[in-house]
């Protein structure tokens, strides 16, 4: 008689989130198979499927608040000629260092002119823009991609944090005036409060970037920072305002209302999904796996049947039931497998399923089940007949539950300081420093690269929102503060 196969327990993560949070991380990835990094060129990810799917729901509801404000979506081309890349001065002199360049092609050998893939998309677009926008009737011209783009990264990869190819959303913006495009990037950034803080339940505050910080061309960049704990942050989706920066050399122009010829105000906005993902997945998840926001979640309902001998049939049926009464409705597997509850149970708590439904012999004979919620570990005991409700009323509050107990109150995360001494203490104990500072200008770079040496931060910039604190004096060189400036270590 063949022996029976040893079951393998399955477990949660085994490494503490909070005492060792990369460790956490990288098991979590595997152990959730979210991620796999051994496609065989350095820096590229494979993205599983649990990950992939959940991905894909962010992408439509970012497109969908997009294309509600007015932006219309576009394809291009990954390839873009170096003669489109060398328009912009600053741009390819911020991006050269990261470029991957195509040379040859074929049987036919060297290229006669090198083909950058896209970094980002500006110089590709706005040859583009240079053919469709004539007059003013055309703008404002709001477009967005859904793309991939690739940098040379030379910084250690993270999956879905920091590779060499990733997967965002780029919003290529049109106006006739500065004023036009100033508005745009408040817009951008409410649409990010709107999908980071309300969908993702992930904490965000907004700075605007010092010029040695913004993005290359750009004549200022407006940057959301994820509060992720002990001090340390990191940056999400980012919005740039360029003027005619770009305009004049592209040559995107057109015909206002007196018959004058005049160069477009512009605007890019960047929301990098997969990093949107990683923040959420590492904010989120505790140490017994991934927790999710519930229309995000691949799996929003799990139904596991609580098998006891000759009762086989009637908790199956059962279970059946109420999967067919949920499947229109919800994202819901019935988990019938020969795994011991135990495992299964294990399993969809580390895939981060928001709702567990158990049903046993027990729960037959009293017309009832347990629900449980994946974020809270609550468990209910709910009547058949309050079952649809109940569930109904989960449902729509989950993700607020979630929002509600994971809003970190950016104001307790800073320390006010006066001295660089105290500075080192605060970034070493995981607060973020709140300091003077001489301005976010070019010359007070030296000042900059002093907070990195010294403090171990980074000027993340000033406050978007109302600004509380004054200084009287720059906390590196002692002359006038011009600004108030946030200080933090980053992922």
């Amino acid at each position: 008689m063949a022996k029976k196969k040893k079951e393998v327990p399955i477990t949660g993560i085994t490494v503490s989130k909070e005492d060792d949070f990369s460790g956490w991380y990288t098991e979590l990835l595997n152990k959730a198979e979210l991620a796999d990094i051994r496609y065989n060129i350095k820096g590229f990810v494979v993205y599983r499927e649990w990950a992939t799917i959940t991905i894909n729901k962010m992408y439509r509801k970012y497109e969908a608040l997009l294309e509600k404000n007015d932006h219309l979506p576009l394809t291009m081309p990954s390839l873009i000629p170096e003669s489109n890349f060398l328009l912009e001065a600053q741009h390819v002199e911020g991006f050269a260092p990261e470029v991957f360049w195509v040379t040859e092609a074929g049987s036919s050998g060297k290229l006669a002119e090198r083909l950058a893939l896209r970094p980002t998309s500006e110089t590709a677009l706005y040859k583009m823009y240079s053919l469709w926008i004539q007059s003013y009737k055309d703008l404002p011209f709001k477009r967005y991609l859904s793309c991939q783009v690739w940098r040379y990264e030379g910084k250690m990869t993270r999956p879905f944090f920091r590779g060499r190819e990733f997967h965002w959303i780029e919003a290529h913006d049109v106006f006739a005036t500065m004023e036009g495009a100033m508005g745009q990037v408040k817009q951008d950034m409410e649409m990010t409060y709107q999908m980071l803080q309300d969908e993702l339940a992930i904490p965000i505050i907004f700075f605007e970037r010092p010029q040695w910080d913004k993005f290359a061309g750009a004549l200022k960049t407006f940057a959301a920072d994820a509060l992720m704990g002990s001090g340390k942050v990191l940056q999400l989706p980012s919005t740039h305002l360029l003027g005619q920066n770009f305009s004049k050399p592209f040559n995107v122009k057109f015909v206002d209302k007196d018959g004058n010829e005049k160069f477009g105000y512009q605007t890019c906005y960047g929301p990098a999904q997969s990093r949107n993902y990683g923040a959420m997945i590492a904010y989120l998840g505790d140490d017994k796996g991934l927790v999710l926001p519930f229309d995000l979640a691949p799996v929003q309902i799990v139904i596991i049947p609580i098998i006891y001998k000759s009762k086989e049939d009637l908790i199956l049926s059962k279970a059946k039931m109420i999967y067919n009464k949920f499947k229109d409705e919800y994202v819901v597997k019935l988990d019938d497998s020969d795994e011991s509850v135990g495992n299964k149970f294990y399993y969809w708590e580390l895939k981060g399923v928001p709702i567990r439904i158990e049903v046993g012999p027990k729960d037959i004979e009293k017309n009832q089940v347990v629900i449980v919620k994946r974020h809270s570990g609550e468990k209910f005991t709910i009547k058949d007949e309050e079952l649809q409700n109940f569930i109904g009323k989960i449902a729509e509050n989950y993700t607020k539950e979630i929002k509600e107990k994971s809003i970190i109150d950016f104001e307790s995360q800073v320390e006010c300081v006066y001295e660089k001494d105290a500075a080192i203490e605060a970034i070493n104990n995981g607060k973020i420093v709140c300091c003077g500072f001489c301005s976010i200008d070019m010359d007070a770079y030296r000042c900059a690269e002093v907070v990195e040496k010294e403090i171990g931060g980074e000027v993340r910039g000033i406050r978007v929102d109302e600004e509380k604190h004054e200084f009287a004096t720059c906390l590196i060189c002692g002359k006038p503060a011009g600004c108030t400036v946030y200080i933090a270590k980053s992922y």
